[in-house]
């Protein structure tokens, strides 16, 4: 008899669980799991090595490529048929933060759980800029730089600017995210980067 599959951690569930093709796209969604997600977010998102992210799930590096493969899989379907994508199901639990010596990271959620248990000299916020040439960059998806702020007790403590290694759109929040920040400031904002 074979062994149960492992319950995969993962860090919550995704704001956004329906993604459907502009103009139409009929017919039945391609169920994309919590799990596949995580995996998807970890790997292409954080790119974290599968190594990385197995000892974040809480599964074996082998388990970790085969969920992979199969979330790519039925992303690429849903990109090349045009069909919905819906993320629900599969095998796994939430951390919450309750397991953050697991994460190897500053953890989300336990920052979210946290804010009002903050430690004397941590900022109370973080503050991104879009950023060029000295002034705030006019255009939030194509920007090359972020300029960042952390303000403690209504002044900036410390700022700096990072790079943004031509990450689109898609991939600037959850840039933003990992270096967690609170508000952006910027030109302009396109619907789809909202």
């Amino acid at each position: 008899m074979p062994r149960p599959p492992r319950c995969r951690r993962i860090c919550g569930k995704p704001q956004i669980d329906t993604f459907c093709p502009n103009g139409g796209g009929g017919g039945t969604p391609i169920l994309l799991t919590l799990d596949e997600y995580e995996v998807i977010r970890l790997v292409d998102l954080e790119q974290r090595t599968h190594e990385q992210c197995a000892a974040q799930m809480d599964i074996s590096r082998s388990t970790v490529q085969e969920i992979y493969e199969s979330a790519r899989q039925k992303i690429a379907a849903c990109l090349v048929h045009g069909k919905p994508l819906r993320i629900t199901g599969g095998n796994y639990r939430i951390c919450g933060g309750e397991e953050h010596p697991h994460c190897g990271r500053s953890c989300r959620m336990r920052t979210f759980n946290e804010t009002d248990h903050k430690q004397k000299g941590e900022p109370d916020m973080k503050i991104a800029v879009t950023y060029e040439n000295g002034q705030i960059f006019q255009h939030f998806g194509h920007t090359e730089q972020f300029k960042l702020y952390e303000v403690a007790d209504g002044k900036i403590v410390r700022e700096e600017v990072v790079d943004t290694n031509g990450s689109g759109h898609g991939a600037l929040a959850g840039f933003l995210m990992q270096r967690g920040v609170d508000t952006l400031i910027c030109g302009g904002i396109g619907g789809g980067a909202q």
